[in-house]
C-alpha cells in the first residue's frame, strides 16, 4: 500500500458516478482538502473482516473482491467493488467482510469519523450516498438470480457484460461494439464468485470464444465484438450500472 499526490477532484474520472457526484464547487473544495489516496497491489488486502476501519472511500481505479468466512473455514465471495463503488459504512467501525485488491486498485479516501462530519453538512452527498446504497441493494438482489436460477453459460456472460458496461459508463467515447475489457479476476475467483468449478467456468469462456461472442487476447484481456449479443447470453434480468 502506499500514498502519493492527489489529483484535482474535476480531473477524476469516477467523478460523474462516485458519492461526490451531485457536490457543487464549494463542498468539492472541502472534500479537496479532506481527501487522500491509497494504492494497493493486486492481491493485497484491504481490510480484513471484523477489522476497524478508520477510513471510508471510493474505488478510483481496479477492482476489489468482498468476500466473507464461515466458520468452517470456507470463503465465499460475495460481491465486487468496482470504479466509482464506495467503501466502508459511516457509522459503523467495525467491517463485516474481507476486502482484497483483484487487481492494482487506487482509493479516494476519508477518514471515517470526518467523513460522518461531512455528510451531517453536506446534503449532497448523504443524498448520494443513500441512492448508491439503495442501487446496491437492488443489484445484490438481481446477482442472487443469477447464482439461483441462471445456466452456467448465463452466469459467465452476465459477469462480462457487467464488468463491460462499467467499463463502457467510463469511457470518453461509449461504444457496444469491439468493447475491450482487462479482466482482473482470475478464472478460479470467478469461480467462486459465480459458484461454478473452475472447469465450468473456463469450458463456458471458451465456447462463448469459439461462437465469437467474445475474443479472448492475451491472458485476461477479452474483446466483446457486440455487447448486445453478449447480453443476449446472460438471459437477462442484469441492473443497469
Amino acid at each position: 500500500m502506499s500514498l502519493y499526490g492527489n489529483p484535482r477532484c474535476s480531473d477524476c474520472g469516477i467523478r460523474s458516478r462516485a458519492v461526490c457526484a451531485r457536490c457543487d464547487e464549494v463542498e468539492l473544495q472541502i472534500l479537496e482538502a479532506a481527501k487522500f489516496y491509497r494504492r494497493y497491489e493486486a492481491g493485497r488486502r484491504i481490510a480484513w473482516a471484523g477489522d476497524e476501519m478508520n477510513f471510508v472511500g471510493s474505488v478510483v481505479s481496479g477492482i476489489a473482491t468482498i468476500s466473507q468466512s464461515m466458520d468452517d473455514g470456507r470463503v465465499q465471495m460475495v460481491g465486487l467493488l468496482l470504479p466509482s463503488d464506495f467503501i466502508g459504512h459511516p457509522g459503523r467501525a467495525i467491517t463485516p467482510y474481507t476486502i482484497i485488491a483483484a487487481s492494482n486498485v487506487t482509493l479516494c479516501c476519508f477518514r471515517r469519523l470526518q467523513f460522518e462530519r461531512l455528510i451531517k453538512d453536506m446534503p449532497h452527498i448523504s443524498g448520494r450516498l443513500l441512492e448508491m446504497k439503495f442501487d446496491e441493494l437492488e443489484a445484490a438482489r438481481q446477482w442472487m438470480i443469477v447464482l439461483g436460477r441462471k445456466t452456467a453459460r448465463e452466469r459467465v456472460a452476465s459477469l462480462l457484460f457487467s464488468v463491460a458496461r462499467r467499463e463502457i459508463s467510463f469511457s470518453l467515447m461509449p461504444a457496444t461494439r469491439n468493447v475491450r475489457i482487462d479482466l482482473p479476476l482470475t478464472r478460479e475467483a470467478m469461480s467462486e464468485y459465480l459458484g461454478l468449478t473452475l472447469e465450468t467456468v473456463s469450458r463456458q469462456i471458451n465456447r462463448l470464444g469459439r461462437e465469437g461472442i467474445i475474443a479472448l487476447d492475451k491472458k485476461r484481456r477479452i474483446i466483446i465484438p457486440d455487447l448486445a449479443r453478449l447480453n443476449a447470453e446472460t438471459g437477462g434480468n442484469l441492473v443497469s450500472a
